[in-house]
């Protein structure tokens, strides 16, 4: 009997399952905030890709197949892949793409200084088709006690976080949440 090692698998990352997934799709929708870019958003994410100094920010709200940056900023100088093709993000990607459906369902926030550095991570398409080598998101809890998406920042670069990092985005995301529920609640636009 010969032993045969088992094949490499591209990354070991699986999506963890979403149950919540079709209450929170019903609940972005009564928010209005279902599958539209939002000025307002856009410039929240701006504003968090300046205090991060990181090369995409974003708002992004999980449905049940796919995720949405209702609030996108990026860097003017797009990604440039190994292959010398280019990388622009877009508003949609795969729910088994990035890293916010790992923090909506842990419901926690995720430090990831390196990728790279995390087996269950580094295989994901993220890291080879935009160059995302560091992350840092929160999730957007709200008083329903639903996570509706996050807010985070990926890097280019490998980037220590730390501590100070982790504040930023646990407090952008709460005050986010605050304004979205009094948007909501009295019925205005963002």
């Amino acid at each position: 009997m010969s032993y045969e090692p088992p094949r490499p698998v591209r990354g070991l990352l699986l999506t963890p399952e979403d149950k919540e997934a079709p209450a929170r799709v019903h609940r972005l929708r009564r928010l209005g905030l279902a599958d539209r870019p939002d000025p307002v958003l856009d410039a929240f994410a701006g504003h968090l890709a300046q205090v991060t100094g990181a090369h995409y920010a974003m708002v992004n709200f999980i449905g049940e197949d796919h995720q949405f940056f209702a609030g996108l900023s990026a860097a003017t100088a797009p990604v440039v892949r190994e292959d010398g093709s280019r990388a622009e993000i877009g508003r949609v990607l795969p729910r088994d793409h990035g890293f916010c459906p790992h923090v909506v369902v842990r419901r926690k926030a995720l430090v990831l200084d390196d990728v790279r550095d995390y087996p269950r991570f580094a295989g994901n398409p993220v890291v080879d088709e935009f160059g995302v080598r560091s992350y840092l998101g929160a999730p957007l809890i709200d008083s329903s006690g639903m996570a509706l998406g996050t807010v985070c920042a990926a890097d280019t670069a490998p980037r220590v976080w730390g501590k100070p990092g982790l504040e930023t985005i646990k407090g952008l995301a709460a005050d986010l949440v605050a304004r979205l529920e009094r948007s909501a609640q009295d019925g205005l636009p963002l």
